[in-house]
C-alpha cells in the first residue's frame, strides 16, 4: 500500500468520522429541541383543569420557559467558559441524572388552587415545581451542544451557529406534532411517559456527543482552545445590541398572538401560527447563506409596515383571512430583519455561550414585558403597536450616520408631534375628526408615512405618528371604556346609535343593555336580557322549559360566567340563582349599576363564586341545582376543561333528580354540539340541541344562540323535543368525548368548516 494510498484512506475515515459528529450533534440537537417545545403544551395541558380556563396562560407559560431557557444558557456558558470539558461534560450528565428523581411529569399533589389575583406568578411557581428541573435540564443543551461541536476539529466547526437551525427545526416539529397528532391520540400520562423516554434517549446522546468531543478537545479548561478566543470582547454596545435585537421579536411575538387574538378574531390554536414564524426565522437567519436573504426582507419591512398601518389608521375592515394574514407578515418580516441583525452581529464561537445567554435574557425581558408588565401597563393591546415601531428601530444605521441629519429628522417628527397633540392640549372636542375628516386626516398622514420610507427615521417616526393619531382620535375608542385582566381585555362600548351598552371581550359581544330610548333620552324601564339572553333565545327558552316542568319555579340554579349579569333577569320572585365567574375584572363591570343594571335591578342578593367553576362546584357547599347553566365561553376560545367527561360528571354530581344542564355552544370556528352530547351520553344522560336565529326587525342585539341542553333521561327533554327549535340529538359513533388527557380540537374545527356535524337527530 503505497502512502498515498494510506492518506486517501485517513482522509476518508476522517471524513466519515465528520460526517458522523456533525449527523450526531444535529440529532441531539433536534431531539433536544423537539423535547423542549412539546414539554410546553402537555404540561400546560395537564394544568388546565387546576388553573381553569384562560387565554392567558400560554402566554405566561412563554415567560416562564423563556425564564428557565435562559437559567440554562447561564449554564451552559458556566460550564464551556469556567470547566474543563471532561468536568463539563460529567456536571451535564449528572444534571440530567438528577432528573429522572421528578420524571414523569405530574402536577404537584398539593399544589393549591389559584388566587384571585396574582394568577400569573402563581401558574409560573406551579410550573418551576411540576417542570422546572427537566426543563432547565434540556434547555442547557442547545448552545452547549454548538460548543462542543466547535471543539470537534470538524470543517464547520470553526462557525457552529447553523446548527442552531437543527434546533429550532425540533421546535418547529414539536409546535405543529402536538396539537395535531400528539394530544388528540395520546392521554396525559402516556404523554407523560412518551417524554420520559425520549429524555433517557437524550441523556445516552448526550453523553454520546461529550465523548466524541473529548476524543479531539484539549484537556485545558474552559474556552481557552476554541479560535476566536484571543480577539477583543464584544462592547458592552454590541451586548446591548444583542438584548434589544432579541427582545423585540419575543414581545412581538406575544403582542401579536394577543391583538389577532383578541382584535381580530379569537381562532382556536392560532397562538401556534406566530410561534411557528417565529421559530421559523431562526431557522432561515442562522443559515450559512442567509445574508443575502436578509437584504431583501430590510427593503420589504418598511412596505409591509406601511400597507399595515394604513388599514389600521383607516379602520377599513379587510376580509378576516387578509386582516390575519398581514398581521402575521408584518411580524414575520419584522422578526426576520431583527433575527438577521443578530446573526450578522454574532461573534466568533470563542464567545457562542456568551452569545446566546444575552439573546436569551432579550426574549426573557420581551415576554415578560408583553406577557406581564403590559397588561398592567395598558388598559388595551397597545404594547403591539408600540412593537411594530420599535421593530422599525431596529434597521441598520437608523441610529448612526451625519448627527446634523439625524438630528433634522427627529426634530421634524417632533414637531409633528407637537402639531398632533394641538387639538388635545387647547380641549377642542374630538368629534369634529369624525365622519369623513378623519378618514382623510388618516390618509394624509399614511401617505406622509408611505412617502417618507426612505429615511428609516422619519419613516419610524411617521408610523409612530400615525398610531397614536388612530388611538387618540378614533371616535369610538375616545366613548369607550376598556378594562384589562389575566383572562383578557374587556372594553365597554356604546352603540352607533347610542341606545345601547355592550360588554365586548375580543371580538364577541358578551353582553348589551339599554341606557336610552330612541328620542335620546335616559332609559329607566326594568332591564331586559338581551345579546344572547332574551326570552326567545335558545337559552332563554331551555330556561322557560325547565321552569315549567318543574311547577313553574326553579329552587335553585347556578349560572357558570357571568358577563354583564343579563341571566340575573331570566330569574323570577323565590328562586335562588348563583354565578360562578372566574375573572373579578367581569364581576367588577357587572356589579356596577352605572354600566349595567341586571344584578342590582333583577337579583341584588345573588352570589358570585370567584374562581373556576370546577374548582368552586368541587369545593363548594352540597346545594343541588335544578338549573345549570355553562356559559363561560372567552371570545371564540372555549374553556375545554368545562366540556369534558370529568367536568360533566362533577356538573351532574351537583344536580338534581329531575336537573337540568344547558350549555351554550355559540361558536363561528368549531361544532361543539357533538361534544356535549358524546360526554353526556358516555354518563348516560340525553341530549337536546337547539338553534335559534336572530330576529329580524324589532329589538337590537338579540344574537343567534346555539345551545345544548342535557338531562338524566329523555324524557325531561320532551318539552324542547316538541319546539321546533330543539331536537333530541346523539354523537356518532366515531366522535369519543373530550376527557381531561385527550381532546380533540382540531376535530371540532374540521367539522364546523367542512359542514359535516358530528351528531344525528333521533326524531
Amino acid at each position: 500500500m503505497t502512502s498515498m494510498d494510506t492518506d486517501l484512506k485517513g482522509g476518508m475515515a476522517r471524513a466519515a468520522a465528520g460526517n458522523g459528529a456533525l449527523a450526531l450533534f444535529s440529532a441531539t440537537i433536534f431531539l433536544s429541541a423537539f423535547l423542549l417545545f412539546s414539554i410546553q403544551p402537555m404540561f400546560a395541558k395537564l394544568v388546565l383543569p387546576k388553573l381553569g380556563g384562560s387565554a392567558a396562560v400560554w402566554s405566561v407559560a412563554m415567560v416562564f420557559f423563556q425564564a428557565m431557557l435562559l437559567a440554562g444558557y447561564a449554564f451552559a456558558h458556566l460550564l464551556t467558559s469556567r470547566l474543563a470539558p471532561k468536568v463539563a461534560v460529567i456536571a451535564q450528565l449528572t444534571v440530567l441524572a438528577g432528573c429522572l428523581t421528578v420524571l414523569p411529569v405530574a402536577l404537584p399533589e398539593d399544589w393549591g388552587a389559584p388566587p384571585e389575583s396574582g394568577t400569573a406568578f402563581w401558574l409560573m411557581g406551579l410550573f418551576g415545581a411540576a417542570v422546572g428541573l427537566p426543563f432547565f435540564a434540556v434547555a442547557v443543551n442547545g448552545p452547549l451542544l454548538q460548543a462542543w461541536f466547535a471543539r470537534t476539529g470538524h470543517p464547520h466547526a470553526h462557525d457552529p451557529y447553523f446548527l442552531y437551525g437543527a434546533s429550532n427545526i425540533g421546535s418547529f416539529a414539536a409546535l405543529l406534532s402536538y396539537p395535531v397528532l400528539i394530544e388528540t391520540t395520546l392521554g396525559g400520562r402516556a404523554q407523560t411517559l412518551a417524554w420520559t423516554g425520549g429524555f433517557v434517549l437524550l441523556a445516552v446522546l448526550i453523553a454520546a456527543c461529550g465523548a466524541s468531543m473529548l476524543r479531539t478537545a484539549p484537556s485545558s479548561p474552559a474556552t481557552s482552545q476554541i479560535p476566536g478566543l484571543a480577539e477583543d470582547a464584544p462592547s458592552a454596545r454590541l451586548r446591548l445590541q444583542w438584548i434589544a435585537l432579541a427582545f423585540v421579536p419575543s414581545a412581538l411575538l406575544v403582542a401579536v398572538t394577543a391583538h389577532i387574538s383578541t382584535d381580530v378574531a379569537s381562532v382556536p390554536f392560532l397562538w401556534v401560527v406566530p410561534l411557528a414564524l417565529f421559530l421559523l426565522t431562526f431557522v432561515l437567519t442562522f443559515r450559512r447563506d442567509g445574508s443575502a436573504f436578509h437584504h431583501r426582507l430590510l427593503a420589504l419591512q418598511p412596505i409591509a409596515v406601511g400597507l399595515l398601518v394604513v388599514f389600521m389608521a383607516s379602520g377599513v375592515l379587510l376580509p378576516l383571512p387578509i386582516s390575519v394574514y398581514l398581521h402575521l407578515l408584518v411580524f414575520f418580516i419584522t422578526a426576520m430583519v431583527c433575527h438577521g441583525e443578530l446573526v450578522r452581529r454574532r461573534p466568533p464561537p470563542a464567545r457562542l455561550t456568551e452569545f446566546y445567554l444575552l439573546m436569551s435574557l432579550g426574549g426573557v425581558l420581551g415576554g415578560a414585558f408583553a406577557s406581564l408588565a403590559a397588561p398592567l401597563l395598558f388598559s388595551t393591546v397597545l404594547e403591539y403597536p408600540i412593537l411594530l415601531v420599535a421593530g422599525l428601530l431596529c434597521r441598520p444605521g437608523i441610529w448612526s450616520g451625519d448627527r446634523i441629519a439625524i438630528r433634522r429628522d427627529w426634530t421634524l417628527v417632533a414637531a409633528l408631534a407637537a402639531l398632533l397633540s394641538l387639538p388635545a392640549i387647547l380641549g377642542l372636542p374630538l368629534g369634529f375628526l369624525s365622519g369623513s375628516t378623519f378618514p382623510t386626516v388618516v390618509g394624509i398622514a399614511a401617505t406622509l408615512t408611505l412617502l417618507a420610507r426612505r429615511n428609516d427615521r422619519r419613516f419610524a417616526g411617521f408610523v409612530a405618528l400615525v398610531l397614536v393619531g388612530t388611538l387618540t382620535y378614533d371616535p369610538l375608542f375616545a366613548t369607550s371604556a376598556s378594562l384589562r385582566s389575566f383572562y383578557g381585555v374587556h372594553r365597554t362600548l356604546e352603540s352607533p346609535e347610542g341606545e345601547h351598552r355592550l360588554l365586548v371581550h375580543g371580538t364577541t359581544v358578551h353582553g348589551a343593555t339599554r341606557i336610552r330610548n330612541a328620542d335620546g333620552t335616559a332609559y329607566t324601564g326594568p332591564p331586559e336580557a338581551i345579546a344572547y339572553y332574551w326570552s326567545g333565545s335558545g337559552i332563554g327558552q331551555a330556561i322557560t322549559a325547565v321552569r315549567a316542568a318543574n311547577g313553574g319555579k326553579i329552587a335553585e340554579a347556578a349560572v357558570i360566567g357571568l358577563g354583564t349579569g343579563a341571566l340575573a333577569c331570566a330569574s323570577v320572585p323565590g328562586e335562588r340563582w348563583r354565578f360562578l365567574e372566574i375573572d373579578p375584572v367581569v364581576v367588577d363591570l357587572a356589579r356596577d349599576p352605572a354600566l349595567f343594571r341586571n344584578l342590582k335591578a333583577c337579583a341584588p342578593d345573588a352570589p358570585i363564586v370567584i374562581g373556576d367553576a370546577r374548582l368552586t362546584l368541587a369545593d363548594g357547599d352540597d346545594t343541588r341545582f335544578d338549573l345549570l347553566v355553562v356559559d363561560a365561553f372567552s371570545s371564540d376560545s372555549i374553556p375545554v376543561h368545562l366540556m369534558t367527561r370529568e367536568a360533566i360528571r362533577l356538573f351532574i354530581d351537583r344536580m338534581t333528580d329531575a336537573g337540568v344542564i344547558v350549555f351554550h355552544v355559540s361558536n363561528r370556528h368549531m361544532e361543539l354540539t357533538s361534544v356535549v352530547a358524546a360526554a353526556a351520553a358516555a354518563e348516560g344522560w340525553a341530549a337536546a340541541a337547539g338553534s335559534v336565529a336572530a330576529p329580524e326587525g324589532g329589538e337590537p342585539y338579540r344574537l343567534a344562540t346555539r345551545v345544548v341542553v342535557i338531562a338524566r333521561d329523555a324524557a325531561r327533554l320532551a318539552p324542547l323535543a316538541a319546539n321546533p327549535d330543539f331536537e333530541l340529538v346523539e354523537a356518532k359513533p366515531e366522535i369519543d368525548p373530550w376527557t381531561d388527557d385527550v381532546s380533540n380540537v382540531l376535530g371540532a374545527i374540521w367539522r364546523n368548516y367542512a359542514d359535516k356535524p358530528g351528531y344525528v337527530s333521533l326524531e
